[in-house]
């Protein structure tokens, strides 16, 4: 399985938590996009209403006959932390010489701590690509594959076929256009205005913190 590069900066990191929030008090609100029919609270296609109106921006930079569509979009604290400890699970019996500090750094590939989620924050979203039908594309491994059931494909520049490549372009350019920002260990995970999003582009502080539904 293709390795994360140490320069990558994890959710785990402690940079990460060090930004400060300066919440900018935008509702949640439900987002234009088709979505995906894929296990997720109810509530997952709400995000903050920039957010929303970003996605539909990215949306409308794809090549002609591309379409964006949503997996998930804000998350509950309670459903963050039960992936947490699910995935967390499945890192400790896979790396069982793993010092708690690693687990927790194995379990940021996949999923954030509670704190700094950007899917608690209604700042993150899951996406991938539809043709006009809606039928879903491939883009190397199923959206929300772990590291380890992709063997690493999940990676943002992990090899995969050339066909696979071109969309994830395609994706990346899109959404990378509209402002938001990627999660290397997830092709699919992008956010904007949340705490990693301030500290890859720079900002003095996150736009959005932890937010109820």
């Amino acid at each position: 399985m293709p390795l994360i590069s140490n320069d990558v900066v994890l959710l785990h990191d402690p940079r990460v938590a060090a930004v400060p929030v300066v919440d900018s008090g935008e509702p949640l609100v439900v987002a234009r996009l088709p979505r995906l029919h894929v296990s997720g609270e109810p509530q997952g296609s709400r995000v903050r209403a920039t957010v929303a109106r970003r996605l539909l921006r990215a949306d409308a930079a794809l090549p002609v006959g591309l379409h964006l569509a949503l997996a998930e979009g804000w998350r509950s604290p309670g459903a963050q932390a039960a992936i947490v400890a699910r995935y967390g699970s499945r890192v400790r019996l896979d790396h069982p010489g793993a010092t708690p500090d690693d687990v927790e750094r194995l379990t940021s590939r996949y999923v954030a701590p509670v704190a700094v989620a950007p899917h608690v924050a209604g700042a993150a979203v899951d996406v991938t690509l539809v043709d006009p039908t809606g039928r879903e594309l491939d883009l190397g491994c199923p959206l929300d594959a772990t590291p380890e059931e992709s063997e690493g494909r999940c990676f943002t520049d992990a090899p995969v076929p050339p066909a696979a490549r071109a969309l994830r372009t395609a994706l990346s350019d899109a959404m990378s256009t509209a402002g938001f920002v990627n999660y290397p260990t997830e092709w699919w995970h992008w956010s904007f205005g949340d705490r990693y999003w301030a500290l890859v582009t720079g900002r003095p502080a996150a736009l959005y913190g932890p937010v109820a539904a």
